[in-house]
């Protein structure tokens, strides 16, 4: 009997299923891996080993990236250059005001118009007659700080999104660097902007790498300013926002199509993927490897599935 690629494939393992009135309904695949304090791997499941696109779980690397191009950004400034922002008020407010610092306009964004993240401030930006912006998108400030480099810098303006652009190879050496990989294949972000692939090991030890960095080096004070602002780079309703604030010295990014990145500060990192990109699932796997290692947030990671508006079940870790 032949034997084909197909027959060969191994399915990862399942990371997370939903349970509605007793009965298992759906399970989500993927892979995860924890890294000892030493860097070592200490638990690996699934696939750890291919590359996969991290999306904004690699935004505390550009962010370091601008800093390493000479951008001087502190504080909230430099936290929401790393974020996924929820679009609220006081993240637009604070993107306005870095494009203005620096000579910027929004016109001048790449990122394409967009509504808040934030279902809640969605609602609330609709009513009140707003519509999709710039500014909302939840990557505005990552792309206000990319031009502030280039304009300090002198590179070009209009093609700073160019994998060619001087920033974005500055920021292609960054992600080699601190993930101690070669990056796989270069993609376009939903924001427009350059995706580097690296693995799920690379991804982990890239935050181990910043929460471990020497003061004052612009890894660490990424993961400084991220730490000291969790609001800025996600939102006052956010995960992140949540674990940062409850856990002293953990880093946390999440990033799209169920990526989730986490450093504490004795060097221990996590990183993982839900296969079908299902972001349902990432709360409950964070909490239970958090758990696993002996971190736990009270009632963190706490998903309810609903029928008839009250909770019937929930979405559960499986591992």
């Amino acid at each position: 009997m032949r034997v084909t690629a197909e027959d060969s494939f191994i399915a990862p393992p399942v990371l997370a299923e939903v349970v509605r009135s007793g009965f298992v309904e759906s399970r989500h695949r993927g892979s995860l891996v924890v890294l000892a304090p030493d860097g070592s791997v200490e638990l690996s499941l699934g696939d750890t080993t291919t590359p996969i696109f991290p999306r904004s779980s690699n935004k505390p690397m550009q962010a370091a990236g601008v800093l390493h191009a000479g951008l001087d950004l502190s504080g909230e400034r430099l936290a929401i250059a790393a974020a996924s922002h929820s679009g609220e008020l006081f993240h637009r407010d604070l993107v306005r005001q870095l494009l203005a610092e620096h000579g910027l306009d929004a016109g001048q964004l790449q990122c394409p118009p967009d509504l808040p993240l934030d279902p809640v401030e969605q609602e609330t930006y609709l009513a009140s007659g707003a519509v999709r912006d710039r500014i909302a998108m939840n990557c505005s400030g990552k792309h206000t700080a990319m031009l502030a480099a280039s304009a300090r810098r002198g590179w070009p303006l209009e093609s700073y999104l160019d994998q060619d652009h001087p920033l974005q190879k500055l920021i292609h050496r960054v992600v080699e660097e601190v993930s101690g990989e070669r990056v796989a294949a270069v993609g376009t972000d939903g924001c427009g902007a350059p995706l580097l692939a690296i693995t799920l090991t690379g991804l982990a030890r890239a935050y181990r790498s910043f929460v471990l960095a020497a003061p004052d080096t612009p890894e660490r004070r990424v993961a400084d300013a991220m730490r000291a602002h969790p609001e800025y780079v996600a939102g006052t309703r956010r995960p992140d926002t949540l674990l940062m604030r409850a856990v002293p010295g953990l880093l946390s990014k999440m990033g799209a199509e169920a990526v989730q990145a986490v450093a504490l500060p004795d060097g221990r990192a996590v990183a993982f993927k839900v296969e079908d990109g299902a972001g349902r699932a990432l709360g409950p796997v964070l909490g239970r490897v958090l758990d696993l290692m002996g971190v736990r947030v009270e009632g963190f990671g706490k998903v309810a599935v609903l029928g008839g508006g009250r909770a019937v079940g929930e979405i559960r870790a499986a591992f």
